[in-house]
């Protein structure tokens, strides 16, 4: 219940004093980016979530700019759902929610760590089912 308070919490930059879509960054844990408050979205590539698995409720779709990723999102969320960004480290989930959080008002979660770090805290990703 705390990690899930915490990932409210950090998806509500307007608690912070930050104004709406400001990336805020953000390490919830595999059960909190499952809970479906946020839409998750891997940005990796198809290669990648092949080999090491996905989070079976994330929408896959490898960014590649904000215009088009956001095109593509915007019609799949609720009125104020933050955006949760998952990559294979946190390099390029942080760049894209910098971008991202420029052009929405959305709040943007940046999964610090990425896929590696839930894999290290025990998380097993499932196979690709789209892959």
């Amino acid at each position: 219940m705390k990690r899930l308070l915490m990932l409210l919490a950090a998806a509500l930059p307007m608690a912070s004093g930050a104004r709406a879509g400001d990336p805020v960054s953000a390490a919830p844990s595999a059960p909190e980016l499952l809970s479906g408050e946020a839409l998750v979205v891997d940005i990796r590539e198809p290669a990648e979530w092949r080999e090491t698995g996905v989070l079976p409720t994330a929408v896959l779709f490898t960014y590649r700019d904000a215009a088009g990723f956001l095109a593509r999102i915007e019609p799949q969320l609720k009125p104020g759902q933050p955006i949760a960004l998952l990559c294979r480290s946190g390099r390029r989930s942080a760049a894209a929610a910098a971008a991202i959080a420029a052009r929405t008002d959305h709040p943007v979660i940046d999964v610090a760590g990425g896929l590696g770090r839930l894999v290290r805290e025990g998380y097993q990703p499932s196979p690709c089912p789209a892959c």
